[in-house]
């Protein structure tokens, strides 16, 4: 082969041409760039990453078909079948009269064509616009969902009152329904696995206008001579039936229910006056002088005193001071020249030496002494619960020596003037509204203890007889009957109505400079002077709280303004002792 033949089809230019005057040469492109090859180490680590890469698919496949496999196969049984709550309707409650109080209306929304459709999901919870209701009802909460939509909570929280009193009555069960859907979450099947369980419907001994009533006069006779509050209940004297029971001030269930008015939640829980205080059974307080009928009924039991017995007051009772001789501790009256009285006229006129004299004693006369008046205190039902439906009812305080020692030290002895105190209802008593109903109705009925209830009586109540004469207390009932007739309670003598009552005033303070205002009694008594002609049918006990000690009107007119209107609207229906026959509570 020749040189010539070797070179044949090649120009010399070409090979030895600059690649710069090559204008469509790429240098980024790679074009004529020599390649050097990959080393072992980096074959080594990307073979290294994929075995990684594969066995950790191999660990999730085996995980998911093997390991795991009844979890995931839930998961997905569960993805497409979901179990919503049917909820239960919660119980109606309604008064004596069968009218609504607490009642549920199902939740709407409105669709773009204008129709109403309600929603698959809880009742929404009213309650009655009637005032005085608030702390005989409660209120509730409504059930809790996340974020994503899920029940956390699924029943309502009852709080207060008979929701949460009677509420495994109200409740009732939710149940919940199967619902099967495809890829695209269409509906495929549904059925009900359980049908929910509404409530029962909770009829109340309550009759709701009286309730109302009562509520507005203690309203007024508070707000008019400035108490911060009040409380009031009427009861049924032969079955422990609540005819009425209410609080002021109160809230309003509805908003505390619905939860969405942030500033009037916020003003209830900082209103000084405790709007959400049920003072009825959580308020405790002095109770002056509405005692005095039970101090005079054990008087009598123990033979301290009989019916005729006389004791001057003068307005002054001065007992020698055993620890300084020659001086003397004063007792005032809460007025001068009461002159001499028995039994019934101390009540009355609410004389205060008189039950200083037959609870202490006085020179010769023998007094019952504080061992006796704690004794039939406790008999009397003082320093107990009633057992009244209600949740933080108060068990209040009976004065005693141990009392006083637990509170003011061992080194405090008892002495005649604490006795003299606790026998008028002043020192360490402490009562409740309910406490002072339930005794005041054993002194109506002739000693029976009835435990207050909230709902109709169905069959024979139970009661605890206290051990007193009814005799005895007959006496001290006609001592009642004139305080209203011509003494303490005279506000109450109102045409057409026969009461019998008590009133007391307690002092507080440091200083006395305030006082808390009560009164007590029952009807119908008789319309004459004296011997009782009437079995007496209901009891009530109304106290207003705190005012000034100056303050000449208390809770006797305040209640006068209730009897006006019950008379007027029922004539003997109640006065008598009779329920109306009608619906009254509209």
């Amino acid at each position: 082969m020749t040189k010539s033949n070797f070179f044949t089809g090649i120009d010399p230019e070409d090979a030895f041409l600059d690649s710069s005057n090559m204008p469509d040469f790429d240098a980024h492109a790679l074009e004529g760039r020599i390649i050097k090859a990959l080393s072992r180490r980096e074959v080594y680590t990307i073979g290294i990453i994929f075995t990684g890469i594969i066995f950790v698919f191999i660990y999730k496949l085996v995980s998911l078909q093997i390991i795991n496999t009844e979890q995931y196969m839930q998961q997905a049984i569960d993805n497409k079948l979901s179990r919503p709550i049917l909820f239960a309707e919660r119980g109606i409650i309604k008064d004596r009269f069968g009218q609504e109080l607490a009642w549920n209306t199902p939740q709407e929304t409105q669709t773009k064509q204008g129709m109403i459709e309600r929603l698959s999901t809880y009742s929404l919870r009213e309650y009655t616009n009637k005032a005085g209701m608030a702390h005989i009802l409660g209120f509730v909460s409504y059930p809790e969902q996340d974020a994503q939509g899920n029940w956390w909570r699924p029943d309502f929280i009852a709080h207060t009152g008979v929701e949460k009193s009677f509420d495994a009555i109200l409740r009732g069960q939710n149940g919940n329904r199967l619902i099967e859907k495809d890829a695209l979450q269409n509906i495929v099947s549904s059925g009900a696995i359980i049908e929910p369980i509404n409530g029962k419907t909770l009829t109340l001994s309550i009759d709701s206008r009286m309730t109302e009533k009562l509520f507005n006069a203690i309203k007024e006779g508070a707000d008019t001579a400035g108490f911060v509050g009040g409380a009031g209940i009427i009861m049924d004297v032969d079955t422990g039936e609540i005819i009425a029971l209410t609080s002021y001030p109160e809230y309003d269930p509805n908003i505390l229910t619905d939860a969405n008015d942030s500033v009037r939640i916020a003003q209830y829980s900082s209103d000084s006056r405790k709007p959400f205080l049920n003072r009825v059974v959580q308020g405790s307080y002095t109770p002056g002088s509405i005692i005095k009928p039970y101090i005079g009924a054990v008087a009598l039991e123990e033979g301290i005193i009989t019916e005729y017995t006389k004791i001057l007051s003068t307005g002054i009772l001065k007992v020698p001071n055993p620890y300084y001789p020659g001086r003397f501790s004063t007792f005032r009256d809460w007025r001068m020249g009461l002159g001499w009285l028995d039994i019934r006229e101390a009540i009355k006129m609410s004389s205060s030496i008189f039950f200083y004299v037959i609870g202490g004693g006085f020179e010769e006369r023998d007094g019952l002494g504080i061992e006796k008046i704690s004794k039939w205190a406790s008999m009397f039902g003082f320093g107990k619960k009633t057992g009244i439906a209600l949740s933080g009812e108060r068990v209040g305080v009976i004065p005693t020596p141990q009392w006083k020692k637990s509170v003011f030290g061992e080194d405090k002895e008892w002495n005649l003037g604490n006795t003299y105190h606790s026998a008028i209802g002043q020192y360490g008593w402490l009562v409740t509204p309910v406490q002072a109903v339930k005794y005041i109705a054993g002194i109506a009925n002739g000693g029976k203890l009835y435990r207050p209830v909230l709902t109709l009586i169905t069959k024979d109540p139970t009661y605890e007889q206290v051990p007193i004469q009814d005799k005895n207390l007959a006496i001290v009932r006609e001592g009642m009957r004139l305080a209203v007739q011509g003494g303490t309670a005279q506000a109450l003598s109102i045409p057409g109505i026969s009461i019998a009552a008590k009133t007391g005033t307690a002092q507080l303070g440091r200083n006395n400079e305030y006082m808390n205002s009560w009164v007590v009694g029952f009807w119908p008594f008789d319309s004459g002077y004296g011997k009782q002609t009437k079995k007496p049918k209901y009891a009530f006990a109304v106290v207003l709280e705190k005012a000034p000690a100056e303050t000449l009107r208390g809770a006797a007119p305040a209640m006068r303004q209730f009897f006006t209107w019950l008379v007027k609207e029922h004539g003997d229906d109640y006065a008598i002792g009779r329920y109306p026959q009608k619906d009254t509570s509209k």
